[in-house]
């Protein structure tokens, strides 16, 4: 038994399984955030900024050693790290002998658990994770506020149920998506400006290990904790939590990355459908294929992407809600197997979402004149509600108007897909109706006010528009950025 435990250790360290939403969706200022050096960089900071604070509040700290320190923390090996933690069983504990070793000193970690160090750490992944989520959120909100503009004015066949409507514009359509996502951006920005750290609060969140390092003086305990606020560059902390955070805070997290994710999800599946009908398209690279066996199909691939890593942040979120309101007493290890995978994959998955809408808004192409052919066929059914209006004020009984305007539609639609007509002449089968009381050209007027009259469809694009311009003026790092290249 020892021999196969040791030849499936050796099979994991030489057989490596990569992480395909890293290796495939995410970017590299992503990938740093949740790497194994990245992480094992900011434990370091962390420990060295605990370190300086203790020394500056009265704890001696010899000369040259955070220098020691500081010369060593980017090297690192994470294959010496591993092979300590086989020994110790003891991530943390292997991390400590490391550093040390490499500085030649053991002033690290004094007063803290492992958790002072893994939850902060932790945090502040969560936090620059959400940071980077609010730029590219707004880089993908300045797009769709700029295709809403462009296409303000443009007659569109909307659907409900999937089965055509009324008129409205395409750009109304595109800022009702980009809307859904602003209103999704205002929680993320909620959760930025109220993240709570846990803090230096020992095994127990006593603060009873850095009390008894100042020799009983809490006040330079609480004094420690908030330079390290100050490191983390969070705004805030918990004050009498345990050994670990509430494990609802990494649900709200998560919760707020599924439903940024939202609204590009809703686009996208729409943008698929329209591409079915040869409305509109996200774009087709040059050399791309769609099809191994079929050479003329253009497949919908990156908004399919949005889609299916959309799935995949919910079966994150299903996991984060597992663990919210089940801790217990204090951390265990049960809860760190689902925290390993939920929360860095999360992040992975709503960067590669996002740079993949930021690329499918750079390139998607809509085809004006398929978009006027499909109004044309359904206008006449897509203005009956206006038609109904005009028959009540000639007198007709609204009930009335209603059955008959729907036997007329009813038997145009079937004499359209049989093709007993080709032209849609619903009009002439009204006006010849004495139950409305309307003439052809009276209805003809009707048509040709309905086709440009999309409501206040303008005015809704108009101020969706302006809010995003606020965001883009106050976020100028986030109006300049540019997806890279996607698979």
């Amino acid at each position: 038994m020892g021999g196969m435990s040791q030849d499936r250790t050796q099979d994991r360290t030489q057989d490596h399984i990569s992480n395909v939403l890293a290796q495939r969706y995410a970017s590299p200022a992503m990938r740093a955030i949740w790497s194994g050096e990245g992480k094992v960089r900011l434990e370091r900071d962390y420990w060295i900024a605990v370190l300086k604070g203790q020394r500056d509040l009265g704890i001696p700290v010899p000369d040259g050693v955070i220098e020691a320190y500081e010369r060593v923390k980017d090297q690192v090996d994470l294959d010496s790290i591993m092979r300590r933690e086989r020994i110790t069983r003891h991530d943390v504990k292997a991390r400590i002998e490391e550093f040390c070793d490499l500085a030649g000193h053991e002033h690290l970690h004094k007063g803290m658990t492992s958790r002072d160090l893994t939850e902060n750490v932790e945090q502040l992944q969560v936090y620059r994770g959400l940071q980077l989520v609010e730029t590219k959120s707004i880089a993908a909100l300045i797009r769709f506020a700029r295709h809403a503009k462009q296409l303000r004015d443009m007659p569109f066949t909307a659907r409900t149920h999937n089965v055509a409507a009324q008129v409205t514009t395409l750009g109304k359509r595109i800022a009702m998506f980009g809307e859904e996502m602003l209103v999704s951006h205002q929680s993320l920005v909620n959760v930025l400006d109220t993240y709570p750290a846990r803090g230096l609060k020992g095994a127990v969140g006593t603060r009873l290990d850095q009390i008894t390092l100042f020799n009983g003086d809490a006040g330079k305990a609480r004094a420690l904790e908030q330079r390290i606020l100050v490191h983390l560059g969070l705004p805030r902390s918990f004050d009498a939590v345990g050994q670990v955070y509430p494990r609802s805070l990494d649900f709200r997290a998560v919760s707020v990355l599924t439903e940024l994710a939202s609204g590009p999800g809703n686009f996208a599946k729409t943008l698929r459908l329209m591409a079915g009908h040869e409305l509109a398209s996200e774009g087709f690279a040059k050399g791309q294929v769609g099809s191994s066996a079929m050479p003329h199909k253009m497949n919908s691939r990156s908004c399919e992407r949005i889609n299916g890593l959309h799935v995949v942040l919910k079966g994150y979120l299903a996991m984060a809600a597992g663990l919210a309101g089940d801790q217990w007493n204090e951390g265990d290890v049960s809860c760190s197997v689902v925290r390993r995978v939920m929360l860095p994959d999360a992040f992975l998955a709503m960067d590669g979402l996002l740079e993949t809408l930021l690329s499918v808004l750079d390139q998607m192409e809509v085809f004006d004149a398929v978009v006027a052919t499909e109004l044309n066929r359904y206008l006449p059914f897509l203005l009956t509600t206006t038609v109904m209006m005009e028959a009540v004020k000639k007198g007709a009984g609204r009930e009335g108007a209603h059955e008959a305007i729907k036997e007329h539609a009813v038997a145009a639609i079937r004499d359209l897909r049989t093709g007993k007509i080709v032209q849609n002449d619903l009009l002439q089968r009204l006006a010849a109706d004495q139950r409305l009381g309307l003439s052809e050209a009276e209805l003809q007027r009707v048509l040709d006010h309905g086709r440009a009259n999309s409501g206040d469809a303008g005015a809704q694009v108009d101020y969706f528009a302006e809010q995003v311009d606020a965001l883009a003026k106050a976020k100028p790092e986030a109006a300049s950025y540019m997806p890279g290249a996607i698979l």
